[in-house]
């Protein structure tokens, strides 16, 4: 609902509670999409489109996704690695786990795992295939369990997105594999446009999703099987158990630092996570003051 509240202020529609849905959203709905808009900084506090909003309503995908690849071009230097993210999130899976060969499928993904999020290994399965000769990419696919597909729809879509960058006059660039900083960056930039899907890990070892206190569990799928603390998450699916998918580890200090007006203690639920973000603030406060 976000993304269409979005398109609908862009075009300078703002009474959106008359306006002439075919299948009208509850009104609850509605003003959830405009609280959303209004966290990520795409709304001001009256309501209106926000510089970053405009820029926001030209990228064709989730408001927070849009988030975080904005913020990956003008604050962490990363937009390379995250436009081919956010272009693996726009396609169907990549990773195929046939149950014949769930085996041979998990050895084949673990040459991709990044530890520390699932985002993080989207990204190197994405950047080994790039690497792979075209006329051999079909048979790297089968072998490596990859849906070659999914592959080259994720390529189109970020070309595309790629191209709406440039026209924003944002750039495009990214830092040396090598580099200490290469992966951290990408995380803060996830955790600047999804600050809002947060998941903290509580003492008896269940995690409870950040404001909705929804008790949670990192889905089986995924390769964050440290137990961190804080995790943000892309989806939130209920099967037999509520699950949280493709995940990414965060720290408390990221969430303080780029979303106090979210993680506000004043209408903060009571839970284990307001403790550890009391102390974050504090630890900030005395940060600043040194």
């Amino acid at each position: 609902m976000s993304s269409v509240v979005l398109t609908l202020k862009k075009l300078g529609i703002d009474d959106l509670v008359h306006f002439d849905f075919m299948d009208p959203p509850a009104p609850e709905t509605l003003m959830r999409a405009l609280e959303l808009l209004n966290y990520l900084g795409a709304l001001d506090d009256e309501g209106e489109l926000t510089p970053f909003g405009y820029q926001m309503s030209d990228l064709p995908i989730d408001p927070q996704l849009a988030k975080v690849l904005i913020s990956s071009s003008s604050h962490y230097q990363c937009s390379n690695e995250i436009l081919s993210i956010v272009a693996c999130l726009s396609v169907p899976q990549i990773f195929m786990r046939p149950k014949e060969a769930a085996k041979a499928a998990d050895e084949a993904k673990a040459n991709f795992t990044n530890s520390e999020g699932d985002h993080l290994t989207l990204l190197n399965a994405y950047q080994a295939y790039q690497e792979v000769q075209e006329r051999d990419r079909k048979t790297w696919c089968w072998d490596n369990f990859l849906n070659e597909r999914s592959l080259v729809s994720a390529s189109n879509v970020r070309r595309q997105l790629a191209g709406i960058l440039r026209k924003l006059d944002l750039p495009i660039g990214g830092n040396d594999p090598n580099s200490a900083g290469y992966y951290h960056n990408i995380r803060l930039a996830l955790t600047a446009g999804m600050f809002m899907q947060t998941a903290y890990k509580q003492r008896n070892g269940n995690y409870l999703t950040v404001k909705d206190n929804q008790i949670v569990h990192i889905h089986p799928s995924s390769v964050v099987d440290s137990k961190p603390e804080w995790v943000v998450f892309e989806e939130f699916a209920l099967t037999t158990k509520n699950y949280i998918r493709t995940v990414t580890t965060t720290t408390v200090e990221w969430l303080v630092e780029l979303a106090p007006h979210y993680f506000d203690l004043e209408n903060f639920p009571e839970c284990e996570a307001k403790a550890e973000l009391e102390l974050a603030y504090r630890k900030l406060a005395h940060k600043s003051r040194r």
